[in-house]
């Protein structure tokens, strides 16, 4: 068997952080700020007109799914451009020539975007308590959320990366599909205070899922079982692996 080429994982997800900081206004600066924004217009604003929901106060209510979109959304876009440029240069030819499996470029790659996606989240989960006093009930749970969902949607990026042939394509899903669903799985409402129909359509958006496991690892409340929303991301993370086991084994859009 080839041994594992741990040197070559090690230089893909340096190079991919080494890209992070030298674009940090891009890289981390501008999520956090965008979020902090989140907090002040809903958390202040719509937060005088809305005290509590499930008992909880709604500057409160809002953090784990502001955490959750973000997450989200910068996984997907780390991991996509991350492999996109190196399609788009033509460098790409030079990691798949070299002595890397595909486990191993998957790992410099996916990691790397996690890991940056990762440290978003606890950033602003440092900034929202300027801004409004919150527990974590279930710390251990709450990691294991965040790490899953970066895991999981950083490989979706990479999936999205690969299939994308122009930049446009690479912003079309995280535009018109991460983001609405996200807004429309319980970022900043219960899907309890819908009416019942509209509940139950809801419940068809698998990212109310991920947003009320994680929700429930703050607060203890969720509209879904916290066990369903696991194996959720696990059917996520499932899939997303089995779609990049089918296109490094057929070689789609990397090889001519």
């Amino acid at each position: 068997m080839k041994r594992f080429n741990l040197q070559s994982v090690k230089t893909l997800y340096y190079a991919e952080m080494a890209r992070s900081l030298r674009t940090v206004l891009q890289s981390i600066v501008s999520p956090v700020i965008s979020t902090s924004l989140y907090f002040v217009v809903f958390g202040a604003a719509i937060g005088t007109r809305i005290s509590e929901v499930d008992g909880v106060s709604y500057g409160a209510f809002i953090v784990p799914g502001l955490i959750m979109l973000m997450l989200l959304t910068q996984s997907v876009s780390n991991a996509s451009f991350g492999i996109f440029f190196p399609r788009f240069s033509g460098s790409i030819y030079e990691i798949l020539s070299a002595p890397m499996s595909y486990v191993e470029v998957v790992l410099g790659y996916v990691g790397a975007a996690a890991t940056k996606s990762l440290i978003l989240g606890l950033i602003v989960l440092a900034t929202a308590r300027l801004f409004v006093p919150y527990s974590i009930e279930h710390p251990l749970m709450m990691l294991v959320f965040l790490v899953l969902t970066a895991v999981t949607f950083s490989m979706l990026g990479f999936i999205i990366g690969i299939w994308a042939d122009g930049f446009e394509k690479l912003q079309l899903v995280p535009l018109l599909v991460i983001t609405p669903l996200t807004f429309l799985g319980g970022t900043f409402y219960s899907i309890d205070m819908l009416p019942p129909f509209w509940q139950t359509v809801t419940l068809a958006n698998p990212v109310v899922y991920l947003i009320s496991g994680f929700r429930w690892s703050f607060y203890g409340i969720s509209d879904v079982s916290p066990v369903v929303s696991l194996l959720v991301i696990l059917l996520f993370l499932g899939s997303a692996l089995a779609v990049l086991h089918w296109i490094f084994k057929s070689g789609y859009r990397l090889k001519p």
